[in-house]
């Protein structure tokens, strides 16, 4: 994949608003590609997730999410777009979602709050911001760095994913670029790095627990450090390291 990416979401979304819509099952990526590409500087393919993003503006609209729709758990990520205070407390509490949506293309009609920001940290939800609308125009720039600038200065840089909602290839941009977009929106560099790495896997962890109904377990390989491996070795070689 020429931008680093080894995985990437394909995005289904459902505006209540608009019209009467359903929840309709996930396309598979066999059907929309013969083949995946390779992921850059390795010999693996790349990894194609399937998203429900639902546009929610009314507290009816949550109720699809509350309800255990069998078509809902195919998709590998939930997210919620809440374009209301109330709506967005609704979802950072309690709906049973992956990633709540910030909205970046105009002022937000609310301020945000600690007390729903943090128990949305504590329920592991993570909270999305767009890039794309920052590259299109300057004016969705200024609100964009805004709106995350005002969620930064609640969640602490916590549980941020930052992503791209890309419709054509020239709307990408590499991790590292991104991870610098995360330092206009008062990210520190650390903060910024898992916002297009780490976060993201955990988000995806998430969906996994959700669907499960149960758990997952990812383990990782610690490091051995120069002590512990001083102390596993035998007598006569420590003897003859330390001469």
């Amino acid at each position: 994949f020429p931008v680093g990416y080894s995985a990437v979401a394909i995005n289904h979304v459902i505006d209540f608003k608009e019209k009467k819509q359903e929840i309709i099952k996930p396309v598979s990526s066999s059907e929309l590609f013969p083949s995946l590409p390779i992921v850059q500087g390795t010999s693996k393919r790349i990894k194609v997730l399937t998203r429900l993003t639902l546009v929610v503006s009314d507290p009816s609209h949550c109720n699809l999410l509350r309800s255990t729709s069998a078509n809902t758990r195919l998709y590998d990520i939930i997210a919620v777009f809440p374009k209301t205070e109330k709506l967005f407390h609704i979802a950072c509490t309690t709906l049973d979602v992956d990633l709540v949506c910030i909205n970046v293309t105009e002022k937000l009609p609310f301020y945000f709050r600690r007390p729903p920001v943090n128990m949305a940290i504590d329920r592991g939800i993570y909270f999305e911001l767009l890039y794309t609308p920052a590259i299109k125009d300057s004016t969705m720039r200024r609100y964009t760095i805004s709106n995350a600038i005002s969620l930064m200065q609640i969640c602490k840089g916590k549980n941020i994913v930052i992503s791209s909602a890309a419709e054509r290839p020239l709307e990408l941009r590499g991790p590292y670029d991104v991870a610098n977009l995360g330092l206009l929106f008062g990210m520190s560099e650390s903060e910024a790095k898992a916002a297009v790495s780490s976060n993201c896997r955990a988000a995806m962890l998430h969906g996994e627990t959700r669907k499960s109904a149960c758990g997952v377990v990812y383990t990782v390989k610690k490091p051995r450090k120069v002590e512990e491996e001083e102390t596993t070795l035998p007598a006569c070689k420590k003897a003859k390291t330390q001469a």
